[in-house]
This record gives C-alpha cells, structure tokens and sequence, in this order.
C-alpha cells in the first residue's frame, strides 16, 4: 500500500511525538571516560549518573502499576552484582523500583492538583558489600496534567445592582471561575465565559468575565430584578472542555424617573367653623412610582383664596400633604375656600426633565359648616382697675359678648366663682356691668384674676369665657412699724453719745415714689436723761445714750417709745416701743450678762446654800419613787375577799374549747343528773365557799327555782374545780329537772285521779281555759254527772 505525501508527513509527525514522549519517559545512565568509582579512595571520579527529568501522567486508573522510567550505572554489568534503592518522596509508599533493573513504577493514583512534582534519590550499591558503587544522586518526578477539573466559582452566587434606564455597555459585575488545572500545560485551565440564562438583557465579556447591559431603557417601575446564569468553560470554550456555572442576580436601582401625579384633579372637604386652630382638615397625596429619596416631594398652595387661612407641610414618612388651620374659620363670614395645590420631586434628576415637568397641580375645596357656636367676647382680656377705697357697689367696668351665629341669641353674663371664692364682685346678667360687692384691700391681694361666662339664652349650654384682670390700686391705710423685733442692750460701762442700736420701718402700702419714713421720740420721751434719737433722713434711725453710769442693780430695762410717720396722704403714723436692756460687757462693749438678779443673791441665800436645797429635794424624789415601785410589785394574794366581786377581774386564757363534742374536759355525767355528788376540790385563785352536805329535794319547789339552783350548784363547782375550763368557755347544761310534780300529764289518767290539786285558777287565765277550768275545776262532777 503507497503512501500519498500528506500521509506520509502525518506518519512522521506521529513517530516523532512517539519517540520524543518515549525519551521523556525514561532516563539512561551513559557511561563516561572516567574511571571506575571506588569509596576507599582519595582519587575524584567524575560522576557517571546522567538524569533526565521523568514525567508520568495524573489520574491513573489501570490495575498494573504505572511504568515511570529506568535507572541504570555504567558500573552495572548485568550480573546482578548491582543493587539500586530509591528513597525521598514517595518512595516505597508511592513509588517502587526494582532492585535489579532500576525499573521504577507509580503503585498509587496521582493527583497533579494535590503535588505537582516529587523529589526522590536514587542510589546503586554492590550486593555483595552493599557498599555504594556510585555517588547517590537526585531527581525529580513530575506529574503532568490532563483535564480532570472543571472551573468553579469562588465567590459565587453573586448579587449586583445596575441604575434603571441605564446605556447599553454599562459595566454591572465581574466574575471569575478559578480552574485547578496547570494553567502552563495544554488549555485546561483556560477559561472561556458564556452567558446561559438573562439574554437579551445582560451580556458577558467571554475573556473578562464582565457582566454589562445588552438593552437600553430598562425600567424598574416594569421588573426590577433579573436572574442570570453564567457558565465558565476550560479548553478555552471547545468541545470536551469541563464547564462550571454560578447565577448572578441583578437588581435595578432606582433613579428619579417618575414625576409625581395626583390621582384626581379636584378634592373636596368639608369642615366645622368651630375646629380649632392648627387642626388637620385634609391629607392628600401625589402618587410617585419612584421610591426612596426619588419619591420625596414638597407641597405648597400656589393660588387660591385661603392662602392665609390654611397651610399645607410634607408627612415625611408617608409623603403625604397635611392641610393646617392657621386662623379660626367663621361660617357667618365665609362659606368656602379653593386652594391650587402644586407637589414637586425635591430632587429632580436632569437627565430626564426631558419626560416632562416633575411636579402636579390639583384643586382643593373646603367647605365650611355651620355649627351653634358659644358667644364670643369683644376682648380677649378685659384689664380693670380700682381703688381699695372704693365704696361697694361702685362700677368697675363692662365686659361684652355676642352670639357670632346667624340667630344672634341674647347673651347673659355671670361670674364663675371658682375664681372669686370670696365672692368680692358681682356683674348685672344682661348688661355685663362688674361692680365690687364687698370691701377691697390691696395688702391682701393686689390683682384679681376672674373668668366671666357669657351663656346664650335659647341654649344655655354654649358658654363662652372671657378674662378680667382687675388691679387694686393703692391709698395710704397702713401706718409704719419696726421692721423688726429689735433686742437693744446697753452697757454698764456706756459713754456718752454711744449709737446702741439703729432701727427701720416697714409700710405694707406701696406708694408710686417709694416709702419716706420720719423717726422721732414721743413726747413723753422727748425729755429722758437716758436715750435719744437720731434721724438718719435714709429711712433709718439711731438710738444714742446721753449719760453714762447704767446699773443693773438701780434699773435693768428701759422702755423707748418711738414715732414714726410715712410720706402719705394723708399721711399716718405709729407709736413703737424700744426695749433696752442694760448688760454687763467687756472691754470690747460686747454683753455677757443681762440678769439683774445675780446681784440679789447675796442679800439671801448663797449659791452653795441653793444647790444644797436642791440636792435634798432631788433625794426626795428618788425615795418616793423607789417606794411607789416596791409597792407596784407586791404580789396580791391569791384568795379574793368576799367582798371582791370575781367578775370585776378578767382573766384571758389564749385557750379555745372542744367544741360540743369534747367530753373529756368535763364529767357529761354530771350535768345530766342533778344528785350526782362530786368530790369538792378548792381552787387556789377563788375563795372558798361553805361547803354544803346535801342536796335539796326538789319536788316540793316549783320548776323555775329548780333551774336557779342547779345553775348555781354547777358555777359553784366551777369556781373550786382547778380542772375547770377557763372562765370565758362556754358550759352546756342537759338537765330537764328531777319529774313534773302532776307525775303522769296525761288527760285520761287525770280523770280518774286521786290528786287533791286545785284547778280553779284557770278560770282566771281568760276564756282560752275555760274549758280546762270546767273540766278540772270545781265543776267537774258536775260536768259528768
């Protein structure tokens, strides 16, 4: 068969890439010049090894172990004389060789991705001596790569964010795969990106990895996500190639391309006139698309009537507009307000003023209704004054009000008495004249503050309030006084002329140019040898001595009366009294001692003799009290008198009974049966009674006394009983007596009876009996006969 010459150049490009891997396989040992090696020398050889990197291919997966390549020295005769080990790296676990050839085989599956390359020496010894024959030398084992990993997405899924209306081309996000492969060995880790899902929308730069818009215009109002899927590709995106895939979702921000709308072109709103000022009338709102800071808006009324009635401001959470009241609404006066609303984006993005205005207009209507309003005052406050002196009844001034509704209903006035408790002022009910209804005074309270009620007469519940600030004004009805309770002393040793004190005065009324104060000594005082005053003209006097030689024991208290005069009209005055006591002091004039009786003492009783007194009185005391205890805790004897009432003591036993079925705290026996006889038994706290022998014969004494004396019996026992309950138990006596004196009640043995007793006062009990008087009675025999 011939061979054509395309054929036969493909032959021998095929033979030569076999011999070329054939040489890569495998590494000879050449034999040099030189001379043999010996250990035991001194002589140098040159080596006689000649390597060649070996190379084996990763992911192995046949039974028999993998051919890596040969070692062989030129020392080696083929007698079997020469040994070869490997050792490094590997070796054994990974690698093994054959002790006689140098053959080396790979035992386990490699993994380039795991090691690259290992790192093995290799050594030939005598057998015999198993001495090394030649010097150990190293290599190296290098895996080569196939295409086993695919690329992968590190930081994967990704999320990105690209502005609406965006050009095409704009760059939205990179993404890169990484391929494990040997990136300097073959295409494997050559990556070709794709893009798999979000077409037409988005695009992928094949070599970059760059995700960029594909259309322009996109808007996010329309769909404001995408989802797309990227494929990574090795052998730079052809057949065969291992492939990988992340997805990246897109999301479109938003961008200030929506003017604002309002939903209608009109509004209308009904109000009361009486809502009060800085109420909410309406809220309207211009709808947006946008989102954000893009959907922030400002109103404002651009025209209308009621531009100084109402105001209009931004909700910032919601964007709505809040219409406001900024003066009171009057129905009598105006019906209805129209108002030219205007919302406008705060922020306009000028790359779309193009789409037209971004602002709307709308119409708003406010109607206002009518409603039954309070009367209303002329003034919001109504300042009066007058004078303390004013006589009562006297006319203050006149507050006014007046029905603002269309009706116009009388008003009556009245004062609310909240504010004037004690009632010092009255006001006429239709003309709204305040006049005083009882005596003023300025000292007391200078202003009264009072609320006025204006009501209407066909609806007395619509009230309206009106203030009155009436000042009183001042008149000069206070004299002077001292400003204060002055303690005057002066020295023994004072000399003439000597300022002891300097006094002022206080004036309750206040005068419009201040107090003027005019300090003199009575005329009674005015001729003393001992004090004088100083007008000091600054509303202030001094108190000067006019001799010396003060002493307690001739005088110890000096009485100074002083008048004062103010600068009123008229003007008044007072008369107050300086008390100056005399003192002894030291040579600095300050007192020490202002008791005169200190100089007494020696005319009497000296202070040794005093204290004596009081220390014989004192022992006095502690006697009586010492007796007066001994006696409080001297027992009392247990035995009572028999005058002593036992009742008038009361004993508390913290002790609560058995209730009525308790048996064991007393003999139930006892009380059953009358003529049981007890054993007498004598109490330690109860007097003993005279004890008795026997018991009565009850049946001659009538039932009540029977009862009396049974109680009496059973307290008795109590009394001397020490096992008795306490004395505040409560004791059950079941005695029924000791027989009926008739014995038998029957009525057919009383026929037939023997008994003598005497029936005839049951005629006197009234005609009920009469017929048990008949029978028993005297008439009888009678009766049967």
């Amino acid at each position: 068969m011939k061979l054509g010459k395309v054929e036969f150049c493909h032959f021998l490009q095929l033979i030569s890439l076999f011999l070329c891997f054939s040489g890569m396989s495998q590494a000879e040992l050449s034999r040099s010049g030189s001379k043999p090696y010996f250990q035991s020398g001194r002589s140098r050889t040159k080596r006689s090894w000649v390597w060649n990197q070996f190379f084996v291919l990763e992911e192995y997966m046949g039974s028999d172990p993998l051919y890596v390549g040969k070692l062989h020295s030129d020392v080696d005769k083929g007698d079997g004389s020469i040994k070869y080990i490997l050792s490094g790296e590997g070796a054994s676990s990974i690698f093994i060789i054959d002790e006689n050839t140098g053959d080396i085989h790979a035992t386990k599956r490699l993994d380039r991705e795991e090691q690259a390359y290992y790192t093995l020496r290799a050594q030939a010894l005598d057998r015999l001596t198993n001495k090394p024959v030649e010097p150990e030398s190293e290599f190296v084992i290098k895996i080569q790569d196939i295409n086993d990993n695919e690329p992968k997405f590190l930081d994967g899924p990704y999320t990105a964010g690209v502005p609406e209306m965006s050009p095409v081309g704009t760059s939205v996000v990179q993404v890169t795969a990484t391929d494990a492969d040997d990136p300097t060995y073959g295409n494997s880790a050559r990556v070709v990106y794709s893009i798999l899902q979000g077409q037409p929308y988005f695009s992928v730069e094949p070599k970059t990895g760059v995700i960029k818009t594909a259309l322009p215009n996109m808007d996010r109002e329309a769909k404001d996500q995408y989802l797309l899927v990227i494929q990574a590709k090795d052998m730079v995106g052809q057949n065969g190639g291992l492939s990988g895939t992340t997805s990246v979702t897109v999301t479109l921000t938003d961008v200030n391309d929506n003017p604002p709308r309002f939903p209608r072109r009109s509004y209308q709103y009904n109000v009361p006139e009486s809502l009060p000022v800085a109420s909410v009338v309406a809220r309207i709102k211009a709808a947006d698309a946008d989102i954000g800071a893009n959907a922030e808006m400002d109103y404002k009324i651009v025209d209308g009537d009621g531009l100084g009635i109402f105001k209009i401001a931004v909700d910032k959470d919601t964007q709505e507009g809040i219409i406001t009241i900024q003066k009171d609404l009057d129905f009598e006066a105006k019906t209805s307000y129209t108002l030219r609303i205007e919302a406008a984006n705060r922020d306009a993005d000028p790359r779309f003023l193009s789409l037209g205005p971004f602002s709307d207009t709308t119409t708003v209507k406010i109607i206002v209704e009518d409603v039954d309003e309070p009367p209303v005052f002329s003034a919001p406050l109504y300042p009066m004054e007058v004078s303390e002196a004013t006589q009562v009844g006297n006319i203050i001034g006149t507050v006014a009000a007046h029905d603002p509704d269309s009706s116009n209903s009388p008003v009556r006035y009245s004062i609310d008495r909240n504010t004037d408790l004690e009632r010092y002022f009255n006001i006429d009910a239709n003309s709204g004249v305040i006049t005083t209804a009882k005596s003023l005074d300025r000292e007391t309270n200078a202003v009264h503050n009072i609320t006025v009620l204006a009501m209407e007469s066909q609806n007395p519940s619509q009230v309206g309030r009106g203030y009155v600030a009436i000042t009183i004004l001042d008149i000069n009805d206070n004299a002077p006084e001292f400003a204060m309770d002055y303690e005057t002393t002066v020295c023994e040793n004072a000399q003439p002329g000597q300022v002891i004190q300097k006094v002022s005065a206080v004036d309750k009324d206040e005068p419009a140019n201040g107090h003027q104060f005019y300090f003199s000594l009575t005329t009674d005082a005015t001729n003393n040898h001992n004090f004088s005053l100083k007008d000091n003209k600054d509303n202030t006097a001094s108190i000067l001595t006019r001799r010396n030689g003060f002493r307690r024991q001739e005088q110890s208290v000096y009485y100074l009366p002083i008048f004062i005069v103010d600068s009123g009209s008229p003007s008044l005055s007072s008369t107050n009294t300086l008390t100056i006591r005399v003192c002894d002091c030291d040579a600095d004039g300050v007192a020490q001692t202002c008791n005169a009786e200190a100089y007494v003492l020696p005319a009497g009783l000296s202070t040794g003799a005093l204290i004596a007194i009081l220390a014989c009185v004192l022992t006095l005391l502690v006697l009586i009290l010492l007796i007066v205890t001994m006696r409080r805790r001297k027992k009392e004897p247990l035995i009572f008198d028999e005058e002593r009432d036992i009742r008038e003591n009361i004993v508390r036993y913290d002790d609560e009974g058995g209730g009525e079925e308790d048996t064991e705290a007393f003999d139930m026996a006892a009380l059953r049966n009358l003529n049981v006889m007890r054993d007498t038994k004598t109490r330690r706290d109860v007097t003993p009674e005279i004890q008795f022998l026997s018991r009565p014969t009850f049946k001659s004494i009538p039932d009540n006394v029977i009862f009396r004396e049974f109680i009496w019996e059973r307290l008795k026992e109590a009394d001397v009983d020490p096992c008795a309950p306490p004395y505040d138990s409560l004791q059950t006596y079941a005695f029924e007596g000791n027989g009926s004196v008739a014995e038998s009640l029957s009525s057919l043995d009383s026929i037939s009876s023997n008994s003598d007793q005497n029936y005839d006062y049951l005629s006197d009990w009234g005609p009920r009996f009469k017929r048990l008087a008949d029978m028993y009675g005297n008439g009888q025999e009678s009766l049967y006969s």
